[in-house]
């Protein structure tokens, strides 16, 4: 049995990264890590070319991911909420697997589970939901092909803004937007995975959540 992850972060070893890994790992199971940055996956073009031979008509690494989901007997997605809504990278990945589901519905029955990194605070008064949103928008995939999603790993991120050197200066810093009128990068700091006790629970029970079902179904 092999477990992929995929991450739609371009950062170098994101907090994302390490909790899809963190998830992989939990699992006990062989695994396969790959980050979409990496690669070229261009959106669908909703051309429904992929309808008889269950392959997308577009020449990028679209058609390796597409093989390797359909190899797969477990999928991990990783993503974040820039403008509050899932990655680009991600949503084009989830978009390119549209050539699995005519006819066999060859993700039908695979347990799957989401990661999402957002900067949004959760329940913040005027601001959207933001992982809320993306964690959404990996589950909707997996149920509308009919897999078995297992839960999200949520984990609070970085707005770019602390690390662009302008921080606590520009004025449309997003800092004070998320965090309040006197936030500043020092008061706020960089967030890391590890030191989140919730999420870390999390991608384990997942991980093992995986594990069980994978068991049950052999």
């Amino acid at each position: 049995m092999k477990i992929l992850g995929i991450s739609g972060s371009p950062i170098a070893d994101s907090n994302t990264d390490r909790a899809v890994k963190a998830v992989l790992s939990a699992s006990g199971i062989d695994h396969e890590f790959h980050k979409l940055s990496e690669y070229t996956v261009s959106p669908c073009n909703a051309c429904l070319g992929c309808v008889k031979t269950n392959r997308c008509v577009i020449k990028d690494d679209g058609n390796f991911f597409v093989e390797l989901v359909k190899e797969a007997d477990a999928l991990v997605i990783g993503g974040f909420t820039p403008y509050s809504t899932l990655d680009s990278r991600t949503k084009a990945f989830l978009e390119r697997m549209y050539p699995l589901r005519h006819n066999h519905g060859f993700l039908k029955g695979k347990p799957g589970a989401s990661v999402i990194s957002s900067c949004v605070p959760e329940n913040a008064e005027g601001l959207p939901p933001a992982g809320m949103l993306g964690a959404n928008a990996v589950q909707f995939f997996m149920m509308e092909e009919g897999m078995n999603y297992l839960g999200n790993v949520g984990i609070k991120g970085n707005v770019p803004c602390l690390t662009c050197g302008n921080g606590n200066s520009c004025s449309m810093t997003g800092i004070t937007m998320l965090y309040g009128p006197g936030a500043t990068t020092a008061s706020v700091g960089l967030r890391a995975f590890e030191k989140q006790p919730e999420a870390v629970t999390s991608a384990q029970e997942i991980g093992l959540g995986i594990k069980a079902a994978l068991k049950k179904q052999s």
